[in-house]
């Protein structure tokens, strides 16, 4: 299988079937597995025998959904979560001490800005921010005591690229652990390992499901690491749901042609936008007047499902641009089938303040659709009426 292209692994990377040889994969919807004796029973849970014991610790389900991103990411084992933040969480959890510090993109989601601002702090762990474009000013923040570097690309919800390999040198060079939130690209479009990322992590909530049914996380990378992720997890208890690793299991099997769609309308309403006289700027990574576009073309297969923009007249502008709205759903969620708009200065980063916004791309106008699979035409139409 190793030796597929990207499409043929998500469709035929499959558990063993069942003596009732079914074509597409069961679900499994038990809490807990039946040994033959007590000798089989002592020799699982001593783990001298690799089987399912408990769903909290393994499923045949989330085992499949772990094998296929970790063929889709070229990752050695992994881990799924019930959510893309249980999976952040669990991932620094495991691997820090009370001590510790994590160096981290400024540009992140804001609930992992919260994990280093509001409740790391309880524990010791200490944190410092570096800038997307100022990478050659990492090196002075690294401390004896950083473990992490930490980053997503394209960044939520700015959509600014970080040069991967620039970060993965640094963490070799500094003996830190490199981990790369993936969510917005998926491994269809890029494979942080290849750039010297350790781990990566997923929200499968977004992009891989598609279709805004299931919460889902997930991180795979090097084999050692996961380890003691695994263990952390097994003992607190995040693991996925079978049936929500079923579903997000079926769902990567047609994530490429759908991630193909979404990527082909979203430089088209990029485009588009460029040429509106409400809107100050466009960002798309794969928009030629990106500021990292050849970065992007060099690090991802297309542009993903995001485009950002700012609108003219500030907070009052982006909030009568979302009255206007009539196809296009208001939702704080990305990566769906349907397309998404939100305004993040006065929804989701709505309790930072206005500098602090700033520090992270977001303007009073900034609008972030999440561009779905709908025709384009009835996309850029509604759009367009929005804005006039």
């Amino acid at each position: 299988m190793e030796d597929k292209k990207f499409e043929t692994k998500a469709v035929r990377t499959q558990i063993e079937r069942t003596q009732f040889l079914e074509h597409s994969t069961p679900i499994y919807l038990t809490s807990s597995f039946v040994f033959d004796d007590a000798e089989d029973m002592r020799a699982s849970f001593a783990e001298e025998k690799d089987r399912n014991i408990y769903s909290r610790y393994s499923n045949p389900n989330s085992s499949e959904l772990i094998d296929k991103v970790c063929r889709m990411e070229g990752a050695e084992d992994g881990f799924a979560f019930a959510s893309g933040m249980a999976a952040v969480f669990s991932t620094f959890a495991a691997l820090l001490d009370s001590g510790d510090h994590v160096l981290s993109a400024r540009s992140i989601f804001g609930s992992t800005h919260s994990l280093f601002t509001n409740f790391f702090p309880r524990w010791n762990i200490g944190h410092s921010y570096f800038k997307f474009n100022e990478l050659d000013q990492i090196e002075e923040l690294i401390t004896s005591k950083t473990k992490i570097i930490y980053a997503e690309s394209p960044t939520n919800p700015g959509v600014d690229i970080l040069d991967l390999e620039v970060l993965g040198r640094l963490a070799k060079k500094h003996g830190l652990i490199f981990i790369v939130d993936n969510c917005f690209a998926t491994p269809y479009l890029q494979q942080p390992i290849k750039f010297g990322a350790d781990l990566v992590i997923h929200s499968g909530t977004k992009l891989m499901d598609g279709q805004g049914r299931v919460l889902a996380g997930i991180t795979v990378g090097n084999g050692d690491l996961i380890e003691k992720i695994y263990r952390f997890s097994r003992i607190t208890g995040p693991a996925l749901s079978p049936f929500n690793a079923w579903t997000l299991s079926k769902s990567l099997e047609t994530l490429a042609v759908r991630v193909d769609r979404h990527c082909s309308n979203a430089l088209k309403l990029a485009e588009f936008l460029e040429g509106q006289n409400e809107v100050n700027w466009v960002k798309y990574p794969f928009l030629k007047s990106h500021p990292e576009y050849d970065l992007a073309k060099k690090q991802m297969k297309a542009g993903g499902c995001v485009v950002a923009f700012e609108l003219k007249g500030g907070l009052a502008s982006g909030q009568r641009f979302f009255d206007k709205i009539k196809l296009l759903s208001l939702s704080a969620n990305l990566g769906d089938s349907r397309s998404i708009v939100t305004h993040p200065a006065s929804t989701t980063h709505s309790k930072l303040s206005f500098e602090e916004r700033l520090e992270t791309g977001i303007t009073d106008g900034m609008i972030r659709v999440s561009v779905g699979l709908e025709h384009i035409e009835d996309i850029i139409t509604d759009i367009d009426q929005a804005l006039k």
